[in-house]
C-alpha cells in the first residue's frame, strides 16, 4: 500500500475520517511504538528529527545492510545506519530533517524482502537519539588463534571430496546422522555418551592420508605444534549447530585444532563468569585452541541460518565487534569442519581443576543424543526423583494462599481455571462453582 500522508500527523487518528487501511497502519505503528518502550525503552516523539528508528528492519529479524541501506538512501544523505544485533530494529540518521521526513512518509508501511524471501513491514518513528546497548572491548581468549587461508582453493575441494557420506554402514569410520549433523571419525571414535574416546580400541586405517602432509607443513611452519591422531569430520546445515562444550580434558591433549571449509561461520566462545565472544571463522581457515581457550571456555555454534557479521570488506576473521554501524547478515552454507586432537594418554593436570574431569571427583554430565537417551535421563533424574520426594513435598504445601484463595472466589460461576504448575492441586475445589483443570510441571 502507499504510505498514508496522515502518518506525520497523530492528531488525525481521532477525526473518523480514515479509511480501513489507514486505521490498520496507524494501529500497526502505533504498536511498534509501544513495543520498543516497553522492551527496548526507546522513546519516540510526535515531532520530526533527523533521526528515525526503524521497526522490523533490523538483523535480528531477518533485514541486512545491504537489503536496507539501498531504499534508506533512496529518500536522502544518510549519515548512519545503526544495527544492534539480534535487534528487530535499526537507527536510520539524515543529513536533515526534510530527508528524514521523506523517508517517514514515503517508507512507513511499505515491504521489503528479507534475506530468507519474506515479506517484512516497516514502520518508522522519529526518536531524539538513537539508542543501544553498547558492547565493551573484547579481545580473542586466550590462546586462541584463527589463521586464514590455511589451506588453497583446490585443496578445499580435495579434502571434501574425500569424504563419502554414502558408504556402507559396516565400515569402522562410517557414523550416523545426529540430531543436528553428519559425522565421522578417524584414528579413534568418539563417544558421545561419555564424551571420551576407548583409548585402547583406535580405528583401523588411521587418520586419511590427504590430511598427512597437511598437518606436516602446519607442524613446519609454526600453526600447530603437536601431530593430531583423532579426526572428527562434521558437517552442517544451514540453521543447525552444536551445543557450547568443553572438548573433555582427559580425552585430549591440550591443543585442539579445527579446520573450517564449505562456508564460514560464527562460534560462540563463553566464559564462566558469562562473557561471550562471537568468533569469526572464514571458509578455508583454522581454528587453533590452547590453554585457557582450550580448557576453560566453551565453545558452541548457535543454531541459524544467518550470521551477524562486520559488514567491512576488510574484516574477515576474529571478533565480531559491537559495532552497529558495521553490522550486518551473513548466510550460511553447508559447512564441513575437520577438527583434529591428539589423544591423552595421562590424566590431565591442568590449571583448571574445578573444569577439569581428571581432577573432579565425578565426571561431568553428558549431553544426550538420542530421544531415547534423553527419555532415560528424564526418567532417572525426574519421575524417579519426583516418586521418591512426593510424600514430603505433598505434606509442605497444605495451606493455600490467602490471596490465591480470593482470587477464586471471586470469579463468576463457571469461570473455566487452569491451574499450571498446580504442585500438589492444593486449590482444588477452593470454589466447586468453577470448573478447574490442573497441570503439574
Amino acid at each position: 500500500m502507499a504510505a498514508p500522508s496522515i502518518a506525520m500527523d497523530r492528531n488525525h487518528q481521532s477525526n473518523g475520517k480514515l479509511g480501513k487501511t489507514e486505521k490498520k497502519f496507524l494501529r500497526k505503528q502505533n504498536k511498534a511504538r509501544h513495543t520498543l518502550l516497553r522492551h527496548e525503552g526507546i522513546e519516540t516523539v510526535s515531532y520530526a528529527t533527523q533521526i528515525l528508528v526503524v521497526a522490523n528492519g533490523g538483523l535480528g529479524n531477518g533485514v541486512s545492510r545491504n537489503q536496507l541501506l539501498p531504499e534508506l538512501e533512496k529518500l536522502g544523505q544518510v549519515d548512519a545506519l545503526l544495527m544492534p544485533p539480534n535487534k528487530p530494529y535499526s537507527f536510520v540518521t539524515y543529513k536533515t530533517i526534510e530527508e528524514s521526513k521523506k523517508a517517514y512518509v514515503t517508507l512507513n508501511g511499505q515491504k521489503i524482502v528479507d534475506d530468507l524471501g519474506q515479506k517484512i513491514i516497516l514502520y518508522l518513528n522519529f526518536v531524539e537519539k538513537a539508542q543501544w546497548k553498547e558492547l565493551g572491548l573484547q579481545a580473542l581468549p586466550p590462546g586462541l588463534k584463527v589463521v586464514e587461508e590455511i589451506i588453497s582453493s583446490e585443496d578445499e575441494k580435495l579434502l571434501l571430496e574425500s569424504v563419502n557420506w554414502t558408504e556402507d554402514t559396516d565400515n569402522p569410520n562410517f557414523q550416523k546422522s545426529l540430531k543436528h549433523r553428519r559425522v565421522k571419525h578417524f584414528g579413534y571414535e568418539f563417544h558421545y555418551e561419555n564424551n571420551n574416546v576407548h583409548k585402547d580400541k583406535p580405528l583401523p586405517g588411521g587418520l586419511p592420508d590427504i590430511c598427512d602432509s597437511m598437518l606436516e607443513k602446519w607442524l613446519k611452519e609454526g600453526f600447530i605444534r603437536h601431530k593430531p591422531d583423532q579426526l572428527t569430520v562434521n558437517q552442517y546445515e544451514p540453521g543447525h549447530g552444536i551445543p557450547a562444550h568443553i572438548d573433555t580434558h582427559s580425552a585430549f591433549e591440550d591443543e585442539i585444532i579445527s579446520l573450517s571449509l564449505g562456508s564460514e561461520i560464527v562460534m560462540d566462545f563463553k566464559h564462566p563468569d558469562g562473557v561471550t565472544v562471537p568468533v569469526m571463522l572464514p571458509r578455508r581457515s583454522l581454528l587453533v585452541m590452547t590453554g585457557e581457550s582450550r580448557y576453560l571456555w566453551t565453545h558452541g555454534i548457535t543454531p541459524r541460518k544467518f550470521d551477524t557479521v562486520q559488514a567491512s570488506k576488510g574484516h574477515k576473521s576474529g571478533i565480531i565487534t559491537g559495532d552497529v554501524g558495521d553490522l550486518t547478515l551473513s548466510k550460511r552454507g553447508i559447512r564441513t569442519s575437520f577438527t583434529f586432537r591428539k589423544v591423552r594418554q595421562t590424566p590431565c593436570d591442568c590449571s583448571y581443576p574445578l573444569v577439569c574431569d581428571s581432577q573432579m571427583k565425578e565426571p561431568p554430565p553428558s549431553f544426550p543424543e538420542s530421544d531415547k537417551e534423553a527419555l532415560q535421563l528424564e526418567q532417572k533424574y525426574v519421575h524417579q526423583v519426583y516418586e521418591e520426594i512426593a510424600g514430603h513435598f505433598s505434606s509442605t504445601r497444605h495451606t493455600p494462599w490467602p490471596h490465591i484463595v480470593e482470587f477464586l472466589k471471586a470469579l463468576p460461576s463457571g469461570s473455566l481455571v487452569a491451574d499450571v504448575g498446580c504442585g500438589n492441586g492444593k486449590y482444588l475445589g477452593i470454589n466447586k462453582e468453577l470448573y478447574m483443570v490442573a497441570e503439574k510441571l
